[in-house]
């Protein structure tokens, strides 16, 4: 079985929902569910051979119910979130039980531990719907990809949805810096570069740094420059869980631990500046990224010439156009000290930040394009 691993550094969360409820009458069963209820870090509601209260089995988040017990909650009232739990695989028995219960899931232990572990840590996390989380890229060295990721997370966090910027490219310098968070005490990467199977979300939010709304993770100044594959699948994977708004900075290399990032990013942002040499460097960057990730959109940066317009950088890369960003002079100034990208809230780059979240947040479950 996987178990649940966090860096010794995390807090342990404060913020949990109740806890599953178990019906059974079979001391194994029982021993084994409250074993993946402990890896999962909660307490259930335990009924053994006895019908669970109606209030109890409405109101718990995930009933589990041993398969030798589904005659005691067969009359109960249908909900969504039972799974029903055997032993056999090959008993169909255990299948028309299910049908009759109106469980979710049918599973068997132990083959179906690892997947009930996560099932149940959702619960306890009170996870919910998946953050919609966007990775930027530079189409070529100094294209201001930094920026309009911080600008992005910002204006996300203006709008007071829960939002999370992460800092995927070691070599950048630091996200922290640039939004001035740099003395902000917390986590960075190198303390959870250790980071295996399921860290738990409130946990990771908590132990960031904060710019008011906005949690970072960004990188300190020493000399570490790698992210673990599992690191980036475990820490990107527990943001994800906390709903909201994630943003990813990428490098424009892929390696292991960006293909980790991009195969969990719903929508990505390639910015390219209004040159020929920033077209052809995009071309290359887009061929790679888009290995991985599927939705890839081009951001172009003016100021455009003639012959070069937003439309022409898309057409000539083969990637939809998200928008086009104009000359923004004060932006210069915003960076210099003033306040993090996208805080004034006016501008080209705060504009498009704000039109493309309206766009993108999901209100049916996708991200149009």
């Amino acid at each position: 079985m996987t178990r649940t691993t966090e860096p010794d550094r995390l807090p342990k969360a404060t913020e949990r929902s109740a806890g599953p409820m178990i019906v059974t009458e079979d001391e194994n069963v029982l021993d084994d569910l409250l074993r993946l209820c402990a890896a999962a870090g909660t307490e259930p509601e335990v009924v053994f051979a006895a019908p669970p209260r109606a209030s109890s089995w409405d109101d718990a988040p995930l009933v589990l119910v041993g398969a030798e017990a589904s005659d005691r909650v067969r009359g109960a009232a249908r909900r969504k979130g039972v799974l029903l739990v055997g032993r056999d695989l090959d008993d169909p028995e255990v299948w028309r039980q299910g049908v009759d219960i109106g469980a979710d899931h049918v599973l068997f232990l132990p083959d179906a531990e690892n997947w009930l572990v996560d099932r149940i840590a959702d619960i306890a996390e009170g996870a919910g719907e998946p953050a919609l989380t966007i990775g930027v890229v530079g189409g070529r060295g100094g294209s201001g990809a930094s920026t309009l990721a911080c600008a992005l997370a910002v204006t996300s966090a203006r709008t007071g949805l829960r939002t999370m910027l992460i800092d995927g490219d070691p070599l950048g310098g630091g996200l922290d810096i640039l939004l001035g968070a740099e003395r902000t005490g917390g986590l960075r990467w190198p303390d959870l570069a250790d980071s295996r199977g399921r860290v738990n979300s409130g946990a990771l939010e908590e132990s960031l740094p904060r710019l008011d709304s906005l949690s970072v993770l960004s990188w300190d100044r020493g000399d570490s420059v790698l992210i673990p594959p599992q690191a980036m699948r475990s820490v990107l994977g527990a943001a994800r869980r906390r709903g909201g708004v994630v943003v990813v900075d990428l490098p424009r290399r892929v390696d292991e631990a960006v293909a980790e990032t991009l195969a969990q990013i719903d929508v990505g942002l390639l910015l390219v500046p209004a040159e020929l040499r920033a077209v052809a460097a995009a071309t290359r960057v887009a061929s790679a990224v888009g290995m991985v990730l599927k939705d890839l959109r081009v951001v172009a940066r003016g100021p455009f010439g003639a012959g070069l317009q937003d439309h022409d950088i898309a057409r000539l890369i083969g990637l939809p156009l998200a928008g086009g960003l104009p000359p923004e002079p004060a932006l210069a100034d915003l960076l210099s000290g003033s306040g993090p990208p996208g805080s004034s809230g006016r501008g080209p780059l705060a504009r498009f930040c704000k039109t493309f979240l309206a766009q993108a947040l999901p209100t049916g479950g996708g991200v149009p394009v």
